[in-house]
């Protein structure tokens, strides 16, 4: 073998690994903005759902009213849930609310943590709205490993008699961060089938 053809093999070679590096750190980089980049949001209503929550507790007594807002539409309360989001299993048995909405929760949000790194599908704003959702699960999580009397409840809202409800349950900001962010990935869900079947039509 001449010497210039083992120097174009070595080239060669140098050059794959410089293509191998650059492209580990483009998918580095890659994977920093499209999967760990909507996780801020999730930091951010955990610390807000915490930090609300903290207050709370600090300046409102317990199954008291703390301040009214547009007559008595919205109430800042103190009260303690020991269900699941909007006050729900709050009858059932103490043994099995435990079981219930602290192990389960908890496993959802493992397998949600899962899907969300796993799947390469989502679309950047379905990965920003689950990454709410999983902020608001870990907020209530926290609260019934870590509070002994229940997540705490606090924003009040009149709800008119609509569906027969005077007021709407007692809710959170880790609750309102579940809800809406649920509501907009369904809605971005609905939106990508529409798009996909009008393309198979087009087609």
């Amino acid at each position: 073998m001449s010497e210039i053809d083992t120097s174009s093999k070595v080239t060669e070679k140098k050059t794959d690994e410089n293509e191998q590096i650059l492209g580990g750190t483009t998918g580095n980089r890659h994977f920093l903005k499209i999967k760990l980049l909507p996780l801020v949001l999730t930091v951010v209503v955990f610390v807000l759902d915490q930090g609300t929550k903290l207050l709370i507790v600090k300046t409102i007594p317990p199954y008291t009213i703390g301040a009214s807002f547009f007559g008595d539409f919205l109430r800042i309360i103190h009260v303690y849930n020991p269900g699941i989001a909007f006050s729900m299993g709050n009858s059932l048995p103490d043994t099995l609310r435990s079981l219930l909405f602290a192990i389960t929760p908890l496993i959802v949000l493992v397998i949600v943590l899962t899907v969300y790194f796993r799947n390469d599908d989502f679309t950047f704003f379905q990965r920003w709205a689950v990454a709410g959702i999983i902020g608001g699960g870990l907020g209530n999580i926290y609260d019934r490993f870590f509070r002994p009397e229940g997540v705490v409840d606090f924003i009040d809202v009149k709800f008119y008699g609509l569906f027969g409800l005077e007021r709407w349950p007692t809710f959170n900001v880790a609750d309102a961060a579940v809800l809406i962010c649920g509501f907009l990935l369904i809605i971005s869900f609905i939106r990508a089938m529409i798009q996909e079947s009008k393309a198979q039509k087009r087609q």
